[in-house]
């Protein structure tokens, strides 16, 4: 007797009209706004323009809707090529398949076009969105929730995952819910990478790095425990494989680089203001010089006094020489 579970939605899709409303679109959607605005407020925490993150997510995004897709058809090819498949189903992205390898792979190629159309460095770019792209995976799993897909071994937990379908392959039953710990994985490497870049001032891409092998950590061991259908190398699922050269990766990357370039970028975005500079407006007042310092040539020819006293040269014109003729004449003629 099940005591709980997490109940299956019955339909992934609303119909407003003529219009399917699809679960697993909508997470997609909320998670890339909640990437750019997480990503748009850190961009100018670091001296960036406001609306910067949004112009090359503009490129990045649906780069990463396409190189996610791309990986999921080729290293899963036999759901849309094999017989009996219809090989337009491939292009049915709200049915479920993205490749987070593909996504991140192919949607740098789309933000070093943006970056590189700005301006700005695509390392410095990829430290401000990294925790928003976690949190953005975290919101994306759910839509997994809806297709009743990528969930793991049969379970008999109170938060086992109930699925009702019987459609492509799918058994019924109650199995762990992988989608759910891998939105949990991904919410805490979030705040992972919020706080090391706070408490070890990050940069160069070391953020962005940092996210990607924390990622792969959890991927490694939720991957383990999946039961849907994938390739096998050696005994390990593809996706285990990669996540373990991506770790490598990233971590040498982290190692490298702090060593040749330490520290975080001075500038992140030409003429923005600086963090903790500048009014806000990316302008930043001059320093004025000031009066006394304007003044002062005019003063020195003033002082510019010459031989004399310290009250300045005397005055033979002024009452004191008519004062002393007075006298002279007085004396006179009491001789």
């Amino acid at each position: 007797m099940e005591i709980a579970y997490i109940p299956s939605p019955s339909h992934g899709v609303l119909h407003l009209g003529p219009i399917p409303l699809r679960g697993y679109a909508f997470c997609i959607i909320i998670g890339v706004f909640v990437a750019v605005w997480l990503g748009n407020k850190r961009w100018i925490a670091r001296g960036g323009r406001s609306g910067t993150v949004a112009d090359i997510a503009v490129w990045a995004v649906p780069f990463g809707l396409v190189g996610g897709r791309l990986y999921h058809v080729i290293t899963d090819y036999e759901l849309y090529f094999s017989e009996g498949r219809d090989w337009v189903d491939a292009f049915k992205v709200w049915q479920g398949g993205l490749g987070i390898w593909g996504a991140i792979a192919l949607g740098a190629v789309g933000a070093w076009i943006g970056c590189r159309r700005r301006g700005i460095t695509l390392p410095s770019y990829a430290d401000a969105v990294a925790p928003g792209i976690a949190f953005a995976q975290a919101i994306g799993r759910w839509g997994n929730w809806f297709n009743q897909e990528l969930y793991g071994r049969p379970t008999d937990l109170p938060w086992a995952l109930h699925i009702t379908s019987a459609t492509d392959g799918r058994v019924p039953g109650y199995y762990h819910p992988t989608f759910l710990y891998e939105s949990l994985w991904c919410i805490g490497v979030g705040f992972l990478v919020i706080w090391a870049d706070r408490r070890f001032k990050l940069g160069h891409g070391r953020a962005f790095a940092l996210y990607v092998a924390a990622y792969c950590v959890g991927r490694g061991w939720i991957e383990y425990m999946r039961v849907d259908d994938a390739h096998h190398v050696l005994g390990l699922r593809l996706n285990d494989w990669t996540a373990m050269v991506v770790f490598l990766l990233a971590v040498a990357y982290i190692v490298v680089s702090s060593r040749l370039r330490p520290g975080r970028e001075d500038v992140v975005e030409a003429g923005a203001d600086a963090p903790g500079s500048g009014d806000g407006d990316g302008s930043v007042e001059l320093e004025k010089k000031p009066e006394a310092q304007q003044d002062e040539p005019e003063a020195a020819v003033k002082d510019d006094t010459g031989p004399g006293d310290e009250n300045g040269p005397v005055d033979t014109s002024g009452p004191t020489a008519e004062a002393k003729r007075a006298d002279d004449a007085e004396s006179a003629k009491k001789a």
